[in-house]
């Protein structure tokens, strides 16, 4: 910008004090366009938010890393309508409930990995990455038998060395669109209210399995979604097969040969 600048100061004279102003102000909306911004915004990795679905399917998440009182209640809850879910597990919280794992594998459940030590995973390394996934991972197939294919950081950070250390792992790094903010102790009613409004076609909704009122709020969620003609599904079964981009939104979308 300084170099546009002082080249239009030494041609001012040809210019003239209107087609400068007009000069200058061409620069500066070059430089700072909100699309020219967004192509740089949208060369970013982003983990997958949501899913661009032709039809109203969603997923319901369950984040386990502390504290497991309501663990078997939001089974009996999500047995009570049909409904699978996907529980992203911490390593720590595998090794003090290894029941409750395998209830939840039993259960019909799918489970991803939300990390061995629940870290800040945009200050590691990629090999502390690479050890965070992988004794997780580890952890829950010895104890299920089944591989696991989705990963969900920790504080929802992440930066573009994250996700493709992720990826490159032949892990699918998952968000959310929807947060039922559960974890900040909201009521039930509150919960369902704001899961309710903002779930849309190929959401991906958050929850916690230590939420204090998750199991009041999620009869009436399930039910709401339900009679909204929505089909409920783990997120390996809301994600597009095949090759993808993510958008600027973390989108998943198809991707084409444009």
């Amino acid at each position: 910008m300084n170099k546009f600048r002082s080249i239009l100061m030494r041609h001012r004279r040809l210019l003239g004090p209107a087609a400068l102003v007009l000069a200058v102000a061409a620069i500066f909306w070059v430089v700072n366009s909100p699309s020219i911004v967004g192509v740089s915004a949208a060369s970013r990795e982003l983990p997958i938010y949501s899913v661009q679905r032709d039809n109203k399917a969603v997923s319901l998440t369950f984040d386990a890393a502390w504290g497991n009182e309501d663990t078997q209640r939001l089974l009996d809850i999500l047995g009570k309508y049909g409904v699978r879910a996907t529980f992203f597990l911490v390593g720590q919280w595998v090794d003090k409930y290894p029941e409750s794992v395998q209830a939840i594998s039993d259960a019909g459940m799918e489970i991803g990995n939300h990390s061995d030590t629940h870290p800040h995973m945009a200050k590691l390394s990629e090999k502390q990455i690479i050890d965070e996934v992988s004794l997780c991972s580890g952890k829950i197939e010895d104890l299920t038998g089944e591989e696991v294919k989705l990963f969900r950081c920790p504080y929802g950070e992440y930066d573009d060395e994250v996700v493709t250390t992720i990826r490159n792992m032949g892990v699918y790094p998952i968000q959310w669109d929807v947060d039922s903010l559960d974890w900040k102790d909201l009521s039930a009613e509150e919960i369902t209210k704001r899961v309710t409004s903002k779930a849309s076609p190929g959401s991906i909704i958050l929850f916690h399995n230590a939420g204090k009122h998750t199991p009041e709020a999620l009869p009436g969620i399930i039910e709401y979604l339900l009679s909204e003609g929505y089909s409920i599904v783990p997120v390996s079964e809301l994600l597009l097969t095949g090759e993808y981009d993510t958008d600027n939104t973390g989108r998943m979308i198809a991707q084409t040969d444009a």
